[in-house]
């Protein structure tokens, strides 16, 4: 017999508008690896497999969101969900006993990365604990996107290695205990949405519905390929870092709205458009009892900010600042209400507003499991992207001081990488500019462009670099950099100079193998962040 808290579990519930929108858009949809929310950490050090295991399969029990199976109620015309189901399962992988190399284990991981689930039949989360070597672990998570988003993503791992420490311990973990999903989801008046989707609409009224990037987008037939991605990611140096964010502080900015004024800046500068539509990603969680629940409530949500021939960088900030606290109080409002009323001629292949995304990245990248054992989030492989262009902005602290981070997911089938590789560039160079220079005009500084496919182009930025550090005039392109009067501190220095200059992500040891002007010169020919 069902115990009370069980009899409540048994029921079918309402799924949540953006539940019922994933799985009303397209069934088939549903079943294809862009819907899926995988998780790869690796660990070095000694990892207690057994209690890594069950500590993954506690937290993957225990959430009611984890244990749902979905249906369609033809009756009603809605989707529902039960939360009484079995829990995902948890299984432990040892690669290097099975004798898997390291490319097979690489293609293990990718197949339970894309492996798709059945919503009325699997619960939506499982977990792997893969073996590689006696120093190295990994933690494969894999979730749908109909229960789970990135907030919850992250609220997993967290308690993941919580059970896993208490377990070593041999403590009990502090946890609380989840609320049901359904009794954080609130429904609203249908008078009250309308008439603040009018007042949304009013406002984005007249913005363009596209944004003119540096690349064209074409639509291939096939919809998997279209929408495999990949990454360029680059660092701001600690002194400008210090004095953008500086500037930001003064305007009120928090790091995400520094990179909304970079980024219209930067389109700014490279178009003659003038007035942009973001897109960025919402939490969603406005119940105060959603903190704790694993769900898919996050929300797409649409800022617009302008900026005119004579704006400068300080005034674009604040126009961030303006259009994002806008956006923060209307973040519940249906996005597809706003696409029906702006942009009528939207396709259901792309965004239906902005193909520009712009989110604040602050998830753990080196999270601690336990003393003595590190870990590092995987680069996903493959990576899947739903906008032309989806920009991460975050702040890391490195040896060095802390570095401002910009990242560009693109998709790889119509997008040429040295496009993005020079975006990344433009970024990095506007946000010099606004620590430098915040009170002169964004459009009317002069944006200098390197073609790095120049081979004299290519060595004469590396020759100004190298006379603006060693402070002198006299460079020989074949003489090695501490013979010309380098030494391993201004060393670093370049490098940052360098990958700043350039948009490659360039580290000091790939300076130490190349240590000559001509050298360095043929690093800047690799794709950004693949040297």
């Amino acid at each position: 017999m069902l115990s009370d808290s069980s009899l409540e579990e048994a029921l079918w519930y309402p799924a949540t508008r953006m539940q019922q929108g994933l799985w009303v858009l397209d069934r088939d949809e549903l079943q294809r690896p862009t819907q899926l929310v995988p998780s790869v950490v690796e660990f070095t050090g000694e990892v207690h497999h057994e209690r890594l295991l069950d500590a993954a399969r506690l937290t993957i029990a225990r959430h009611p969101s984890l244990r749902a199976r979905f249906r369609y109620d033809t009756k009603r015309r809605r989707v529902e969900y039960a939360t009484h189901g079995e829990p995902g399962t948890a299984v432990f992988r040892d690669a290097e006993a099975e004798g898997l190399t390291e490319s097979e284990a690489d293609a293990f991981v990718r197949e339970l990365c894309g492996t798709p689930f059945d919503l009325a039949v699997d619960a939506p989360a499982r977990a792997v604990v893969v073996r590689l070597d006696s120093r190295r672990t990994l933690l494969v998570l894999v979730s749908h996107h109909i229960v789970v988003d990135g907030l919850s993503r992250t609220m997993l791992l967290e308690e993941i290695f919580t059970v896993y420490r208490a377990g070593l311990a041999g403590t009990e973990p502090e946890l609380s205990s989840p609320p049901h999903p359904a009794s954080v989801v609130a429904d609203r008046a249908p008078e009250e949405v309308t008439a603040q989707v009018d007042e949304v609409v009013e406002r984005l009224r007249g913005a363009p519905v596209d944004v003119r990037l540096p690349f064209e987008r074409g639509v291939g037939d096939d919809l998997e390929a279209a929408r495999l991605g990949a990454t360029v990611t680059g660092r701001l140096d600690p002194e400008h870092t210090a004095k953008a964010l500086a500037v930001a502080a003064e305007e009120g900015c928090t790091a995400f709205m520094l990179g909304v004024a970079l980024l219209a800046g930067t389109l700014a500068r490279g178009s003659g458009q003038r007035d942009f539509l973001i897109a960025f990603a919402w939490p969603g969680r406005d119940h105060p009892d959603a903190a704790d629940v694993i769900g898919m409530f996050i929300t797409t949500v649409v800022l617009r900010v302008s900026l005119e021939t004579d704006t400068s960088w300080r005034e674009l900030l604040r126009a961030a600042r303006v259009g994002s606290m806008e956006a923060f109080m209307d973040a519940d409002v249906p996005l597809d209400a706003l696409a029906a009323r702006l942009n009528p001629d939207r396709t259901r292949l792309w965004p239906p507003l902005t193909p520009v995304l712009l989110n604040l990245d602050d998830a753990p990248h080196t999270p601690e499991l336990a003393p003595g054992v590190t870990g590092r989030l995987r680069p996903l492989d493959p990576l899947y992207v739903k906008y032309d262009l989806a920009a991460f902005v975050r702040t890391v602290d490195t040896a060095d001081g802390r570095q401002l981070e910009l990242s560009l997911d693109y998709p790889t089938d119509v997008t040429d990488h040295s496009a993005l590789s020079a975006l990344l560039t433009d970024l990095r160079r506007s946000a010099a500019d606004m620590a430098t220079s915040p009170e002169e005009p964004v459009l009317e500084q002069p944006v200098e462009t390197i073609d790095l496919d120049d081979p004299e182009e290519r060595l004469e930025l590396v020759r100004t670099l190298w006379r603006e550090v060693l402070g002198t005039d006299d460079v020989d392109d074949d003489v090695s950099f501490f013979e010309s009067g380098g030494d391993s501190l201004l060393l670093v220095v370049l490098v940052e100079r360098l990958s700043q200059a350039s948009g490659r992500a360039l580290r000091t040891v790939d300076l130490f193998r190349s240590t000559t002007v001509s050298g360095q010169a043929e690093l800047l020919t690799s794709p950004a962040g693949a040297v």
